[in-house]
C-alpha cells in the first residue's frame, strides 16, 4: 500500500481546501464544497472563503444568508456552522442523537431526570408561530414547566440540540453586529428536515442498521475537501458516531494509502493528490478554520508544539503549506507573530499577501505601510 508523508498529504489537503489556488466558484458552490465552514465567530468565515475564492466579495455571503441559499446553524461537533440549505436540510437527523449527548455531557447534572422528548415538544410549539427569539426568549416562554435548571442549561438544550434552528441575518453579515435570534430551520428555509432513513443508525426504531446512506455521503463528501483521511479524521471533524456502516458500505469505492505512522487513509480515486514539491503560496486563515481543525491527526498542517493554537481562536498564516504564524490587525496593520524564522523570499510573501488581506477587510492600509513582523531566533538544540 502507497505511503504518503506528511508533504503529500499537506499538498492533498492544500488543493482540496482550494489553499494552494483560489477557485472560482460561487459562495453556495464554495461552502459546499468544504462541507461547511466554522462561524461561532461570525466574521471568520468571510476570511475563509476570501483565502479560497477568486474575486470574494462580501457582499456575496451577505446575499447568500439572506436569500436563504446557506445558513447559520449548530450541526457538526455542536459548533455553529455556516452550511448550505441543502446540506443543513439533510444532515440535520443524522447529528440529532450526537448534537443531544454533546449537550447533555456538558450538563449532565443540570439536566438530569428531563424528558427530553417532552423539552422538544414544548420547543417546537413554541417556535410555531413562525416569530424569531432569543435563546433567553425562549427559555422564557417554557420557563414554568422546567423551573429547575440554569437558564443557560435549558436554552442550549433548546437550540443548539432539540429544536433544529437556524441563526437569522443580521448575525453573520459583514462588518454587522448583532446578537443571535434564533428560527425554527424548517421554517426560515421553507423546507422540512429530511427525516432519518430506515437504515441509518440513530433511527427511532433502535435497530443497529448496516449502511447509513447519510454517513455514506458525509464521507464521501468530507474526503472530496479534506482527504486522503482515517476514519478517526472523519469522526473529529463531524463528531459522529456510528460511522464504520458508512465505511464499509463505501468501501469499494475508495482507494487506500498508509501515512508515515501505518494508519490507513481514505480517498476518492480521482481526487487531487499534488507531487508533495508543489509550491504553496501564502495564505492567511481566519480562527477555527477546519483546513486546521478538520482532522483528529492535524500534523499534516500544524506541528505538536502549536497544537494549542488551533482551538484558542488565533488566526494563522500558512507558509509552505503549514502553520508558520499567528495574525492580527491593529490599528490598520496587520500583525504577524511568525512562530519560526523566514527566509528573506517568505517575509516578503508574507508581508504581500498581508497587504492584500488588508485591503480585503478595508483596513485603509496603504501599499507601503508597514507590515509588522517581528523578528524570530532560530530554536538551538
Amino acid at each position: 500500500m502507497t505511503v504518503l508523508d506528511r508533504r503529500a498529504l499537506n499538498r492533498a489537503t492544500l488543493a482540496r481546501q482550494h489553499l494552494l489556488t483560489r477557485a472560482h466558484f460561487s459562495v453556495p458552490e464554495a461552502v459546499a464544497h468544504l462541507c461547511g465552514l466554522q462561524a461561532q465567530e461570525p466574521q471568520e468565515p468571510f476570511i475563509g472563503l476570501w483565502s479560497r475564492v477568486a474575486a470574494f466579495e462580501p457582499g456575496q455571503l451577505d446575499d447568500a444568508l439572506t436569500g436563504r441559499a446557506v445558513v447559520r446553524t449548530h450541526l457538526m461537533r455542536r459548533t455553529v456552522h455556516l452550511v448550505t440549505a441543502e446540506d443543513a436540510l439533510s444532515w440535520r437527523a443524522r447529528h440529532d442523537t450526537m448534537l443531544r449527548q454533546r449537550v447533555l455531557g456538558t450538563y449532565r447534572r443540570e439536566l438530569e431526570g428531563i424528558d427530553l422528548e417532552e423539552v422538544a415538544a414544548a420547543g417546537r410549539a413554541v417556535m410555531a408561530d413562525g416569530r424569531p427569539r432569543t435563546m433567553s426568549e425562549l427559555v422564557e416562554a417554557v420557563r414554568d414547566r422546567w423551573p429547575g435548571p440554569p437558564r443557560r442549561a435549558l436554552g442550549e438544550l433548546l437550540v443548539a440540540a432539540l429544536v433544529p434552528m437556524a441563526q437569522l441575518p443580521p448575525r453573520g453579515l459583514w462588518r454587522r453586529t448583532a446578537g443571535v435570534r434564533n428560527l425554527s430551520l424548517a421554517t426560515w428555509l421553507g423546507q422540512d428536515i429530511a427525516p432519518l432513513p430506515d437504515d441509518g443508525p440513530d433511527h427511532p426504531d433502535g435497530l443497529d442498521h448496516a449502511t447509513d446512506p447519510v454517513g455514506q455521503r458525509l464521507l464521501l463528501r468530507y474526503l472530496a475537501a479534506y482527504g486522503p483521511a482515517s476514519s478517526a479524521d472523519l469522526r473529529a471533524w463531524c463528531g459522529l458516531a456510528g460511522l464504520p456502516a458508512a465505511v464499509k458500505a463505501v468501501r469499494d469505492q475508495l482507494v487506500t494509502f498508509r501515512d508515515e505512522r501505518g494508519r490507513e487513509l481514505l480517498d476518492l480515486p480521482d481526487a487531487p493528490r499534488p507531487d508533495p514539491d508543489t509550491p504553496a503560496p501564502v495564505r492567511f486563515l481566519p480562527a477555527f478554520d477546519n483546513a486546521v481543525l478538520g482532522y483528529r491527526d492535524r500534523s499534516r498542517i500544524i506541528d505538536d508544539a502549536h497544537l494549542g493554537l488551533s482551538v484558542a481562536g488565533h488566526r494563522m498564516v500558512l507558509v509552505d503549506g503549514r502553520v508558520a504564524a499567528t495574525w492580527t490587525v491593529r490599528d490598520g496593520r496587520p500583525e504577524i507573530s511568525p512562530l519560526r524564522p523566514f527566509t528573506t523570499a517568505e517575509r516578503k510573501a508574507v508581508e504581500a499577501e498581508a497587504r492584500y488581506m488588508a485591503d480585503f477587510l478595508n483596513q485603509q492600509v496603504v501599499r507601503d505601510q508597514q507590515v509588522v513582523i517581528p523578528a524570530v531566533s532560530p530554536v538551538r538544540s
